[in-house]
């Protein structure tokens, strides 16, 4: 067993820091460029689109079942329209509302050419990300494992 003066800062550190990065940048090892237009879209955007579609789900949400106020929206209807809202404009146009007003899109993994990744990826993706633990967990790469089980990546435009 080692003894605590044999261990050193990087080999706790490395964990901590979600491993090892590769020289390329994030999104390197996938054979997109670090920054600018085709680079992974980073945490803070992702996160307004989200709040952006939920806002607008919730909307809709309120406009359909007209109750007394928002406290007595049911949740459930919203995500439902969130997760209708995901699957039709994934599918067919590849990027949400949030997604194409902070300039991002989703494309399938290893394709160039940005058409949208089509029903089945966007079915898969839009359930593993209404579930929200499969969005939350990501990779050394920043993609949630929503999109690595659909084969997408979500870029910048």
């Amino acid at each position: 067993m080692a003894s605590p003066e044999d261990i050193s800062r990087e080999d706790v550190g490395s964990w901590l820091e979600g491993g090892r990065r590769d020289a390329a940048g994030s999104g390197g090892r996938l054979g997109f460029p670090d920054a600018g237009p085709g680079s992974l879209a980073r945490l803070g955007r992702r996160a307004v689109a989200l709040v952006v579609d939920w806002a607008v789900a919730t909307l809709i949400a309120y406009l359909v079942t007209s109750p007394v106020s928002f406290a007595e929206l049911n949740s459930w209807v919203t995500l439902g329209v969130f997760a209708l809202e995901n699957l039709l404009l994934v599918s067919t146009v590849g990027f949400t509302l949030g997604h194409r007003l902070l300039g991002m899109q989703v494309r399938t993994l290893g394709a160039t050419d940005g058409v949208a990744p089509g029903f089945a990826r966007g079915a898969v993706r839009t359930l593993l990300l209404c579930l929200v633990i499969p969005a939350v967990v990501w990779d050394r790469d920043g993609r949630g494992l929503h999109d690595r089980a659909a084969g997408t990546v979500l870029v910048r435009r």
